[in-house]
């Protein structure tokens, strides 16, 4: 029965969801059983595309990317396939009726990471992280909406303001890794050799300016969603933070992160005070 592979399709998603990122697995955790799953299979589906053009050097990267993307059409197309990554996702994907053009445009980035190493104009950085981030947002969003066109369309654009807040956290945490062993640079006009504060400064406004967007969307969000989302926003906005308060130097040779200790009070906190109607 397929109902089995199903099931063990889904289990494969939260594992990869747990293993890669215990803290946006503690926030899936946070959202309605209903669509939890649904969120742990398009983690995922974009964790392992990332794999791909991020981690796996000594292997060939693009022809697995180019198998990767011919098994997702695959799957997209027959609503089924043997990876059991791209099955659970392509359930999500039909479910819910994610747009095709989400995922072309996810797949696009991620493979322009398979070549380019610089983004010199804002344009080109834009883009990147349309397709890298604001469109998973988008996917995501989908499911929170459950699939309500209307309900997407108004809160489309805060969700794609979350996406690029993520994104952006990423990167300026990540710098270090991006830079000397991935040799890549996603600032534009940022010499990341010379990072100093005022550079820093700019990012950090950015990214602030994103978040600012993104929290009236997120207050609007149906009540299975809104905790798992409001608990993702606050543990990112703490890790911004952190970033503003460490000195440019030492950004760029560490990687910042919140300690277990504050992600559960964070966490804590964020429960009590969605319980008490204040979210």
């Amino acid at each position: 029965m397929k109902a089995l592979f199903d099931k063990i399709s889904y289990n494969s998603s939260k594992l990869v969801t747990e293993t890669y990122s215990t803290s946006f697995a503690l926030a899936t955790k946070m959202l309605a059983p209903s669509i939890r799953a649904d969120i742990y299979n398009i983690y995922g589906f974009v964790r392992f595309a990332d794999e791909i053009v991020d981690t796996f050097y000594d292997f060939p990267q693009e022809e697995l990317f180019n198998n990767f993307e011919n098994d997702l059409e695959i799957a997209l197309k027959h609503k089924i396939s043997l990876n059991p990554i791209l099955n659970s996702f392509q359930h999500t994907y039909h479910k819910y009726g994610i747009p095709h053009h989400l995922v072309e445009s996810f797949m696009k980035s991620m493979r322009m990471d398979l070549t380019k190493n610089t983004y010199k104009t804002d344009e080109e950085y834009k883009a990147y992280i349309y397709g890298s981030a604001d469109v998973v947002g988008l996917m995501c969003l989908m499911v929170f909406v459950k699939g309500d066109e209307s309900e997407y369309e108004k809160l489309k654009d805060s969700a794609m303001a979350l996406g690029s807040a993520f994104q952006k956290v990423n990167f300026l945490r990540d710098l270090k890794t991006d830079f000397e062993e991935l040799h890549r640079t996603y600032f534009p006009n940022t010499n990341l050799n010379e990072l100093d504060e005022a550079t820093k400064t700019k990012i950090i406004n950015e990214i602030k300016a994103d978040f600012e967007e993104s929290l009236s969307g997120i207050l609007q969000l149906p009540a299975e969603a809104k905790l798992g989302v409001y608990t993702a926003y606050k543990y990112y906005y703490k890790l911004l933070m952190k970033l503003e308060k460490t000195p440019s130097a030492e950004i760029k040779n560490t990687r910042i992160r919140v300690p277990n200790y504050q992600k559960f009070g964070l966490l804590a906190k964020t429960y009590v005070n969605f319980k008490l109607n204040l979210v």
